[in-house]
């Protein structure tokens, strides 16, 4: 038996398994990385995307987002045999919970996918229930997973005064032709769905993670660098209370001392691999 079949044999006995994505789950599927040698910060200066921008000059931070959405979303982007494998996984009931760094919704694309709805509801969750308590980061149920997406949603603007969330691409169209900023019914300014660099996670989501870690017994951690905190310290997190832990990843991180099972691998043949185990 290989590491591999260990943990599905871990997974098809727990009671709670949790898993925590990075950027490495989505770039497979095409969507732009922000580090790196091709990273979107190569190209623009991470200093004008800041919450503290947004709050002193709105007009110049959406002039300037309006770009940066068409450099990370102007091609469709459509979930990948790794983001397939988490969400049959869920729908099977052997995934408690994914936490997601990423902000291109495709794990809720997925999870979609899987259960038959192909709808997309205002929040660009895929269709599935957004609860409010999660703040400005949607958390949203696809069966019985939760979606916990810890820097929000780019494909959703929320609007700074009333709170309503939105499907992004018409405010994004409509900066773009020169409502600067877009504002919402009730006079709000619409601010990406997202955690702005100098703005903090926020409470709910971050508390939230932080309890699933430490409940869950098998943690798997796929295609993060582990570097970005807070939410590099929930793989950890979960290790120190028990948890088996699988890290998936082509580059080492700093938590693989901690890991039951490493597999420096493409995410899209260890998910889809790992998913028949434990379908087995």
């Amino acid at each position: 038996m290989d590491d591999l079949e260990s943990l599905a044999d871990e997974i098809r006995s727990a009671d709670t398994v949790v898993a925590f994505t990075g950027a490495g789950i989505s770039a497979p599927s095409g969507v732009p990385t922000f580090r790196g040698d091709d990273g979107v910060w190569e190209q623009f200066d991470e200093g004008q995307f800041t919450y503290g921008r947004f709050r002193s000059d709105p007009e110049g931070f959406w002039d300037d987002r309006v770009d940066l959405q068409r450099e990370m979303f102007d091609e469709e982007y459509e979930p990948n045999a790794a983001h397939e494998a988490l969400a049959a996984m869920g729908r099977d009931g052997h995934l408690e919970a994914i936490l997601t760094q990423n902000t291109d919704g495709l794990h809720a694309q997925a999870a979609a996918a899987v259960s038959g709805d192909s709808s997309e509801d205002a929040d660009g969750t895929g269709g599935n229930r957004t609860d409010g308590a999660a703040e400005s980061n949607a958390e949203a149920a696809a069966d019985d997973t939760t979606l916990l997406e810890l820097h929000g949603n780019a494909r959703r603007v929320r609007c700074t005064d009333c709170g309503r969330r939105r499907d992004g691409d018409p405010i994004f169209e409509r900066a773009a032709d020169g409502e600067l900023p877009p504002t919402c019914e009730c006079s709000g300014v619409f601010k990406p769905d997202v955690v702005l660099f100098g703005e903090q996670l926020p409470g709910a989501v971050i508390q939230r993670a932080r309890s699933l870690a430490r409940e869950s017994d098998v943690f798997l951690a796929i295609g993060s660098s582990l570097v970005v905190e807070p939410a590099a310290s929930l793989p950890r997190q979960a290790a120190s209370t028990g948890a088996t832990l699988g890290i998936v990843n082509l580059e080492s991180t700093p938590v693989d001392d901690a890991a039951d099972v490493v597999r420096r691998e493409d995410v899209t043949e260890v998910l889809p691999r790992l998913r028949e185990l434990v379908a087995e």
